[in-house]
């Protein structure tokens, strides 16, 4: 049963249903009204039956009134002993006639006869009423009972109208209610027989009741009486019913409003009502129409109709009807809303997408293509591009970055040329203003033709009609201005339009100037990267050099060197510090300087990365100490001396990727060089792997960016390193593209730094070596043997000044160390002096005062050598000097190719 709340049911008990309380209603009506009906009945049985006992009554009384007896006795005016007379046959009477008694009474109201003998002679109350000739009825209550009376008058006999008395004769109720009581078996079947029929047919009433109203209560039939008239007259839809015949059943006010319905159209036909064509048509019985669009008047209303009765209803249709007039508006305006936040919102995400201010330019352009506009066109301040901020005043030059339209051709600048903005045009006012302009039809208008004249024909010609013009403005600078155009097949602009112009262009400008102070920044920071990485390879013979540096979109701090040393070595050293930008370029640039001069004091690897890692841990407490800053912990380096004259390769790496050798068979190795932790965590000592490399083998030094991607691990890079690697006849800039094309990420996250060395040996002949006694003497013959070694060199030149530094070099030696002395002289690009000894003292260049008979000798070698220094050993160390070779070696060489020309093969010296 369907349930409404507040209707219907009283909480703790249960209540019948509608049908049920009919049917005892009816019941009840029957049962009283044959209640009712047998007591009308009874009553008029009664009635009959007193008025017929009254006729027989009066006659009876009229009977006792004509006998000649009593006549004669009432008009003789008989005293008491005659009373018997009457009495007697008053009596007879009464038993002849079945009355219940008959009573005579003369004028003086003496009864002369009752049924009661003690009565007789005595006068009674009531008057007498039959004065008047006529016979009288009535129902007495006396001593016998109720009895129906009546009363005539007695006359004198003779024939005369003179009244001597008045009989009464009575029948008593026993006789009128045995005559009732043998109708009431036949009254009974009777009202038993409407009393079954009523039942009946009161069931049938309620069965029928009970369907029609699917067993609701009273107050819920009510209650929705009350509810189909609130909806159908208080909802803001039009509702049609119509029962099979096509006669409107119901018709709310919503639907007499649409339809534009007047007076009482209940039980008319529609096709009666005068409505249009369309609308007469839906609204037949039994179609089913589904948010069909109807055009009624100027009102557009949303139609549904579907049949009913298929549930047991009653059968017909039902038809709704929507006024979507004000909710087209509507929706057309929220629609054209939607369209512009989805502008906006794709033009955030395809605008702050780079950091590229030609592509945000471009960007800005294709935004609106062709949703907002059919061209668009961005002019930027040229030194905008270069990432400068664009200056205040007349003259300023545009760049067009950007042009893109609904079609490839277009009547507009081409796209990077360069131009100044005619004062006069609204580009110029826009720029200047720093206000949007909006033409929404330029035809008419002069001054924007003051640019080009001939191009205005153009566009004018191309069927453009309409035009926003919007500055680029952004944290208060002035970067540009974008146009849009809209062709005369559209509408022209309006001032949503230019609201949205206005915020498109705002939100460009805001992700051009991003893009502009990144270019600035990026450029500053890699001209300082740039400024701070070697700017060409220094001139040595040890090794063949090819490098390659590719920075990531942001400046990192990858950096390497190629560091010559003295006695014809050469230091390679890259590294990397973690981090990106301006920070990150300036560690990088200081861990550079520190190693060269690191270098500069000729110590091992592992004493190198030592003294680096001591420098980092106390960059990093700076910084802390001045920002907070955590420093650049994580740095890594890689540190390689070659000797050529040895082929001796020592290096030593912290935390860096190990570097790869190859050696002239083309076999690759990854020496296992110790790790060692990252420089400014060093808790343990660094270590120093020895090589000793054939020549033309090649050193591969690298950084982690190379070998890092996302698709593979380290070691599948540097199985694909190594396999790269193993081509023996490739120089080293062949390897560097090689490399770089076989393992370089499509976009690189990281700094890429590659340096490749292909070892030199420097030839025998260049070389001469010989040990000196320890005794002064053999100063003379040390000086003799440069002599000849000179010579054979063709450097006659240079044999006093060696003959020079040699003998004090020597006699130092003899004179302050200990152990075996020895000699080398190397012809590299300089002539090197070498003398070693077993002693670790280090000779000190002063000044000597006038009295002193020495102090002169290293004083006398810094004059005449180009540099000179102290190597240390382990077991000792190495005093040399280096000079100047006056004339190029490679013009007077000979067959030996000078030591300048890349091109000369080196003899392999064992």
């Amino acid at each position: 049963m369907v349930w409404w709340p507040g209707r219907g049911r009283r909480p703790g008990g249960r209540r019948r249903k509608l049908s049920q309380r009919i049917l005892l209603a009816l019941l009840l009506i029957l049962a009283v009204t044959s209640t009712i009906g047998f007591a009308l009945f009874a009553f008029t049985q009664r009635a009959r039956l007193d008025a017929l006992y009254e006729q027989r009554a009066v006659a009876i009384a009229r009977i006792a009134a004509g006998n000649p007896q009593i006549r004669g006795a009432l008009a003789a005016g008989a005293p008491p002993t005659r009373h018997g007379v009457v009495q007697s046959t008053a009596q007879r009477i009464t038993t002849d006639s079945g009355a219940s008694y008959v009573v005579v009474i003369d004028l003086h109201r003496v009864r002369h006869s009752h049924p009661t003998p003690a009565l007789i002679g005595r006068k009674v109350s009531e008057p007498i009423v039959v004065r008047d000739g006529r016979a009288h009825t009535r129902i007495n209550v006396g001593a016998t009972g109720r009895s129906a009376n009546g009363l005539v008058p007695v006359y004198a006999p003779g024939g005369g109208r003179r009244l001597v008395g008045e009989v009464s004769a009575g029948i008593p109720e026993a006789q009128v209610s045995g005559e009732l009581v043998r109708e009431l078996p036949a009254l009974g079947i009777y009202a038993g027989i409407a009393l079954a029929v009523g039942a009946g047919a009161a069931f049938l009433l309620a069965a029928r009741l009970k369907r029609s109203t699917f067993g609701l209560e009273l107050e819920e039939i009510a209650g929705l009486l009350q509810d189909r008239e609130a909806t159908l007259h208080g909802i803001r839809e039009g509702v049609v019913g119509l029962d099979p015949r096509g006669r409107i059943t119901v018709a709310n006010d919503e639907a007499r409003r649409l339809l534009g319905l007047t007076g009482d159209v209940e039980g008319r036909a529609v096709a009666e009502l005068g409505l249009e064509r369309a609308a007469a048509e839906l609204l037949v019985p039994g179609r089913v129409v589904s948010d069909e669009v109807l055009t009624v008047g100027e009102r557009l209303l949303v139609v549904n109709c579907w049949p009913t009765g298929r549930d047991g209803g009653p059968p017909g249709s039902v038809a709704t009807l929507r006024d979507s007039t004000e909710l087209r508006l509507l929706s057309q305006k929220a629609e054209a809303a939607r369209r512009r936040l989805q502008l906006l919102y794709d033009a955030s995400g395809s605008m702050g997408t780079s950091l590229d201010v030609k592509h945000t330019a471009a960007a800005l352009a294709r935004v609106g293509i062709p949703h907002f506009a059919d061209f668009a066109v961005v002019d930027l301040v040229e030194c905008v591009l270069h990432g400068e901020e664009p200056a205040t005043g007349g003259g300023i030059r545009m760049h067009r970055v950007a042009v893109h339209g609904i079609r490839e051709e277009h009547p507009f600048i081409r796209r990077d040329e360069v131009f100044e903005l005619d004062p006069a045009t609204p580009q110029a006012w826009a720029f200047g203003h720093q206000q949007a302009v909006l033409e929404p039809d330029f035809h008419a208008a002069q001054a924007w033709r003051a640019q080009d004249p001939a191009r205005s024909e153009a566009i004018l010609a191309a069927g453009l009609r309409s035009r926003i013009v919007a500055p680029l403005r952004a944290r208060g600078v002035l970067l540009g201005v974008a146009c849009f155009w809209r062709t005369r097949e559209r509408e022209p602009f309006d001032e949503d339009d230019l609201s949205l112009a206005e915020e498109l262009v705002a939100r460009a400008a805001v992700s051009v100037d991003n893009a502009r102070r990144y270019t600035h920044e990026h450029a500053m920071a890699v001209a300082l990267q740039r400024s701070l990485l070697p700017r060409a390879m220094p001139d040595q013979n040890a090794v063949d050099l090819a490098h390659r540096y590719l920075p990531a979109q942001s400046v990192g701090g990858d950096w390497f060197d190629v560091i010559p040393l003295p006695g014809g070595r050469v230091a390679l050293a890259v590294g990397d510090v973690v981090g990106h930008g301006l920070h990150a370029a300036a560690t990088m640039g200081r861990m550079r300087t520190a190693v060269r001069n690191f270098s500069a004091l000729d110590i091992p690897p592992d004493e190198l990365l030592w003294h680096l890692d001591e420098l980092v841990a106390r960059i990093d407490e700076e910084d802390a100490s001045d920002d907070g800053r955590t420093g650049i912990t994580g740095a890594s380096c890689v540190y390689v001396i070659y000797d050529p004259t040895t082929g001796a390769c020592t290096m030593a790496r912290a935390a860096h990727p190990p570097p790869a050798v190859v050696i002239p068979d083309g076999t690759v190795q990854f020496p296992d060089v110790p790790a060692g932790p990252p420089l400014g965590l060093a808790a343990l000592p660094f270590e120093t792997t020895q090589l000793r490399l054939p020549e033309g083998s090649r050193l591969v030094l690298y950084t982690d960016g190379l070998i890092e991607a996302r698709d593979r691990d380290i070691d599948e890079s540097l199985a694909l390193l190594g396999a790269v690697l193993g081509d023996a006849g490739r120089t080293p800039d062949e390897t560097c593209t090689a490399v770089l094309d076989a393992l370089l990420p499509a976009r690189p996250s990281d700094d890429v730094v590659l340096l490749v060395a292909r070892t030199r040996a420097l030839a025998a002949d260049r070389i001469a070596a010989w040990e000196v006694p320890s005794d002064p003497a053999a100063v003379a013959d040390a000086r003799t043997r440069v002599h000849l070694v000179l010579s054979q060199w063709t450097l006659d030149e240079l044999v006093f000044t060696t003959e020079l530094i040699l003998s004090e070099l020597v006699t130092n030696a003899i004179r302050y160390a200990t152990g075996p002395i020895r000699v080398r002289l190397l012809y590299d690009r300089s002539l090197i002096c070498e003398v070693s000894d077993t002693s670790s003292t280090s000779p000190h260049l002063r000044y000597a005062a006038t009295t002193d008979e020495g102090g002169r000798g290293l004083f006398l070698v810094a004059q005449l050598a180009a540099r000179w220094g102290t190597r240390y050993l382990s077991t000792g160390k190495i005093i040399w000097a280096e000079q100047t070779i006056p004339v190029p070696v490679a013009d007077t060489a000979g067959p030996h190719n000078g030591p300048g020309v890349r091109s000369r093969v080196w003899a392999d010296h064992g």
